[in-house]
Parts: structure tokens; sequence; C-alpha cells
């Protein structure tokens, strides 16, 4: 059995933060797309998805993050993925090809300074 992903979503100053804990894999990652883009008002700058608690990543995690970099896009709103410098998270991400897709963080205050500072939120 795995463990259940826990996902809480908040707002600040025009970014959506959402956290996860847990395993993200087949069974969950519809769910919490879904989830994700419901948290994300149109008039947000962006989504901030704080990876640091996330034990598992699988392959439908992995499109998960690439499905929302892709939708977000299509609303012109910023994408930032916090994983944490030698995490699971961020070698899974690495070996998939998605550091060059993704804009990756190491924290998010980091993430959400960055994604305000930019003037590119497409």
């Amino acid at each position: 059995m795995t463990e259940l992903s826990n996902l809480t979503i908040a707002a600040d100053d025009g970014i959506v933060i959402a956290s996860l804990t847990g395993e993200i894999d087949l069974s969950n990652a519809t769910e919490i797309t879904d989830a994700l883009l419901g948290g994300v008002p149109n008039e947000a700058l962006g989504l901030v998805i704080d990876l640091s608690n996330v034990s598992y990543l699988d392959s439908a995690g992995v499109r998960m993050l690439a499905e929302l970099e892709r939708r977000l896009g299509w609303r012109s709103q910023a994408f930032r993925v916090v994983a944490p410098e030698g995490s699971r998270t961020r070698k899974v991400l690495s070996i998939a090809g998605l550091d060059g897709l993704l804009v990756l963080e190491r924290s998010v205050e980091s993430a959400s300074a960055n994604l305000k500072g930019s003037t590119d939120v497409a």
C-alpha cells in the first residue's frame, strides 16, 4: 500500500502555492492535476508547487508536471517547481529531462520571489 498524497493550496500576493507530501504516481496524478488547475484562478500570476516532501514520483508524476507547465502556459501563467538539490524528486526530474523544461527552485521563498520578479510569465 502506498502512502496517500496530501495536497495543500494557499495564495500569496497573486501566486498560488501548492505543497505536496507523500507519493505521486498513476493512482493519484490525475486527481492532483485537476485539483491544482482548479486551485489556480485565471488572474493568478502563476503556481509554485513544492515537492520537497514528496517521497516518490513515478512517470505519471513526471507527466503531470509537464502537463501543468503546458496548461498554465496556455493561460499565460508561470510555473515553478520546488525540488531541493540532492532530493530524490530532483534526481527523477533530471533523469526524465524535465530540468530543461521546468524552472526548478530550491525553496518556496526563492520560487515566489523569482516568479514575482519575472516579466516572462508564459
